[in-house]
């Protein structure tokens, strides 16, 4: 059962687990008039394969206020298109598939592309991106959600937890950023702790940059997401305009960081979404950096720095050196906590996997000061939809019709 504790300068929504999901669902189709709410679903085509996304869509059929259901499918050709436009077909709730490799929107990104309008790389940042493009273009909803399409736990609730804070009418929040524990079974059906970038990389990277460069009003911010990396949240339409998201695995940090420069903290709040969450998980790749946990954690080092810059840190070769040790004992710390943490829950913990991890994890703080130092202006950030919509006055219905025609085939 969850504590009710508050900490950091970001409001905690707690699950006291009493509720059901069906008085969510009641409060939020009365107000879901007055402001109608979408959920954004990027996934792959090869997730269509996997255990996860039918009972998933068969969960999503069952929600009553959703006026709209956008998916975002990259990597799939002809015949993929034409079996997620199957699969998304027993939805009862107006949705629309933007196929990122169709034509029709293959036409349009080499057109923001040549006027340096689109995402620089292809992968989840910029399928976001277009999908809350179609968002806003379509203007059928004030609220969105997003989350990822290949959790094997999946439960509508995590959905309802997310929009209540935006759509009650007397909270103020802009943004709601879910919370979780991640788990799973191993191949002898134990159960272990996941989620090794967010607990022995991102806050231990966190607290070590308030140690090497300065605590920040930032860097408390940051520090105040029980789970920073989730790529469950929600957030209004006015955030959406301006939003400059990375399309490379720093989107989560990146989002953060564009929140905190839009919002004051009390606008932002993190919801306890789900008991327990189970989805795939990215190799290591400890000799490849640009693969797996170790790009991962590379992209998500570079966007963070970038922002700390940005808000007024000098970051510095010596500066690095420091962090590199700080972020070290930090995380080893960390470790011994956890495996504490597993063992009276009665989980398996592989001390010296975890170990591994920080070894590959510190190397990427190393990688990501070395290219943020040698390119310190670069900037992996999308433009905003308020700026294509500026320079390209007519692209949101040329996307919107773009992708009617292809759900016409």
């Amino acid at each position: 059962m969850a504590d009710f504790y508050q900490n950091g300068v970001v409001t905690t929504l707690h699950d006291l687990g009493d509720r059901p999901t069906e008085a969510l669902e009641d409060e939020l189709s009365g107000w879901a008039g007055e402001r109608p709410m979408t959920l954004v679903l990027p996934c792959l085509a090869a997730e269509m394969d996997g255990p996860a996304l039918g009972p998933m869509v068969d969960e999503i059929a069952r929600i009553p206020y959703l006026d709209e259901v956008v998916v975002g499918l990259n990597q799939a050709d002809a015949a993929d298109f034409d079996r997620a436009r199957h699969l998304f077909d027993r939805l009862p709730q107006h949705h629309r598939i933007l196929w990122h490799d169709g034509p029709r929107l293959t036409a349009l990104r080499a057109e923001l592309t040549a006027r340096e309008l689109a995402p620089t790389q292809p992968g989840k940042g910029a399928n976001v991106w277009w999908c809350l493009g179609h968002f806003l273009a379509s203007g059928r909803a004030q609220v969105v959600a997003l989350h990822d399409a290949d959790i094997r736990n999946y439960d509508r609730r995590m959905v309802a937890r997310l929009l209540y804070p935006l759509a009650h009418p007397s909270f103020e929040y802009a943004f709601s950023k879910g919370y979780y524990y991640r788990a799973s079974e191993t191949l002898d059906g134990d159960q272990c702790l996941y989620g090794r970038v967010t607990r022995l990389f991102v806050t231990p990277l966190v607290r070590a940059l308030g140690l090497a460069f300065g605590r920040s009003d930032f860097l408390d911010y940051l520090d105040s997401f029980r789970y920073p990396l989730g790529g469950e949240y929600a957030m209004r339409a006015n955030l959406v305009r301006s939003l400059r998201i990375p399309a490379n695995w720093g989107l989560e940090i990146g989002l953060l960081a564009e929140v905190y420069r839009r919002f004051t903290t009390a606008q932002v709040c993190q919801v306890d979404v789900a008991d327990r969450y189970d989805h795939k998980h990215q190799d290591l790749s400890p000799d490849d950096a640009g693969r797996g946990l170790h790009k991962m954690c590379i992209d998500t080092a570079r966007a963070l720095f970038t922002r700390l810059a940005a808000s007024g840190h000098v970051l510095t070769h010596e500066g690095f050196q420091s962090l590199d040790a700080t972020y070290t004992r930090a995380a080893l710390d960390l470790v011994g906590q956890y495996g504490d943490d597993a063992a009276i829950n009665g989980f398996t913990h592989d001390r010296h996997a975890e170990e591994a991890a920080v070894e590959v994890f510190a190397r990427a703080v190393i990688e990501a000061g070395e290219d943020f130092l040698a390119e310190p202006g670069a900037d992996s950030r999308s433009p905003s939809w308020s700026q294509v919509r500026t320079e390209v006055p007519d692209m949101p219905e040329r996307l919107l019709k773009a992708v009617e025609e292809d759900q016409g085939g």
